[in-house]
């Protein structure tokens, strides 16, 4: 079950798409069949599409390509304004059925640990999270990224 399953190590991995599915995969393999498979049905949330399952490879590939970028930054603030560009599109996407919005906090907490930045689950409101979710849907970050610059914790 999943919270058994969050407490376990992450799988390692580059931080691409395939490592992106196999955490996916680790979080939900006790509760879903298909976990960390690309799903092959369209769906929506709030009258929004997410990628039709045709263009998934290719979309979750070029959000991917952002996270050289997001591993370079050299401030906090850079990190979550590049990490909420790439959670947007990661977000956009919804690769999967079921699962998406807890496999992206686990790859953000993931991505904030390889530069050396604590992720603060106490700051987890999970309606601001669904908020800032939302907002990027349509291109609006800030709301994403002040989130993410609540959530990690310089390192020190």
């Amino acid at each position: 079950m999943y919270l058994s399953r969050a407490e376990e190590p992450l799988p390692t991995g580059d931080l691409g798409y395939e490592h992106y599915r196999r955490i996916h995969h680790h979080l939900f393999q006790d509760v879903y069949d298909w976990a960390g498979q690309r799903r092959s049905v369209r769906i929506g949330k709030g009258g929004n599409w997410f990628c039709y399952p045709e263009h998934l490879s290719r979309e979750m590939h070029r959000a991917f390509s952002l996270v050289d970028p997001v591993l370079t930054s050299a401030t906090a603030q850079n990190f979550a304004e590049r990490a909420a560009i790439l959670l947007a599109g990661i977000n956009a996407g919804h690769p999967f059925r079921e699962g998406n919005g807890r496999t992206q906090l686990a790859y953000l907490a993931l991505l904030a640990a390889t530069i050396g930045y604590g992720f603060n689950q106490d700051m987890l409101d999970p309606d601001r999270v669904i908020s800032a979710m939302i907002a990027s849907f349509s291109g609006e970050l800030l709301p994403l990224t002040q989130l993410i610059s609540d959530l990690i914790r310089n390192p020190g």
